[in-house]
């Protein structure tokens, strides 16, 4: 396990519509003022990366940075990009690009997975639903993320997956009544198929639910879930790969 005490984190949250980013110490307590822009359009790879620059260019001093993003990440290469397209992003090395642009050691996961970290109590199998511009999932078991699952692409419908089901523009086309009656049908399926003991929910669309939720579902800050930034970097073997998590660390 790598002994970060003292380390300064650059965390980077990258959105359907925003960028965000901030500063963590090994605690995952923010020790600066938290950056934020719109997502850039087209959100191309390079796009992206012109807009994290700017983003953290007052972010001066850093010794590690984590970075979460909306899509399926293998060993900090991107495999899908569903709201801010695939076609541009499939194989993309985000990882090693942010590592070489900012200079600095990089782990990329996914943007769920982030927040999970950062979030869960780290007691029994925890799940972690972000209500965004897409459905965003993460799995944790005792604290420990479990081989991300794209849950967001598998079909609640014949002709729907849940990202078109719940997602931001699901909601705005059938407004917030239906989006509600649509989202109890999902609580309802996930409670059967995953078991978890507790579900935490972030995301813009969160404050829109508008129904008596379960004692164990709980609603949480988005911002509380970039503490999963430091855990990055705290939660490694031996061999100093990330426990669970489809990503490296990356060094120039």
């Amino acid at each position: 396990m790598e002994n970060i005490a003292g380390m300064k984190i650059l965390t980077i949250d990258i959105g359907g519509s925003h960028v965000k980013a901030t500063i963590l110490n090994a605690a995952g307590e923010t020790i600066s003022d938290y950056a934020r822009q719109p997502t850039p359009q087209p959100s191309t790879p390079e796009n992206i990366i012109k807009a994290l620059q700017e983003l953290v260019k007052d972010f001066t001093e850093y010794d590690k940075v984590s970075a979460g993003f909306p899509g399926y990440i293998k060993n900090g290469v991107v495999k899908t990009a569903p709201n801010l397209g695939t076609d541009k992003w499939n194989g993309y090395d985000l990882q090693n690009m942010l590592a070489s642009t900012l200079g600095k050691p990089t782990k990329v996961v996914n943007d769920a997975d982030l927040q999970g970290i950062g979030l869960v109590s780290g007691k029994g199998l925890e799940m972690m639903i972000t209500l965004g511009t897409g459905f965003g999932t993460a799995l944790l078991l005792d604290g420990k993320l479990l081989p991300h699952l794209e849950i967001a692409h598998h079909p609640i419908k014949p002709d729907k997956d849940y990202d078109q089901y719940i997602g931001e523009a699901a909601f705005k086309k059938r407004g917030k009544d239906h989006w509600n009656y649509r989202m109890k049908k999902v609580f309802i399926i996930l409670k059967t198929v995953f078991n978890y003991d507790r579900l935490y929910i972030s995301g813009g669309n969160a404050k829109n639910l508008d129904f008596d939720l379960d004692e164990n579902m709980i609603i949480v800050n988005n911002r509380e879930g970039i503490k999963g930034g430091a855990r990055l970097w705290k939660d490694n073997d031996e061999s100093g790969e990330l426990t669970g998590v489809a990503a490296s660390s990356q060094t120039n």
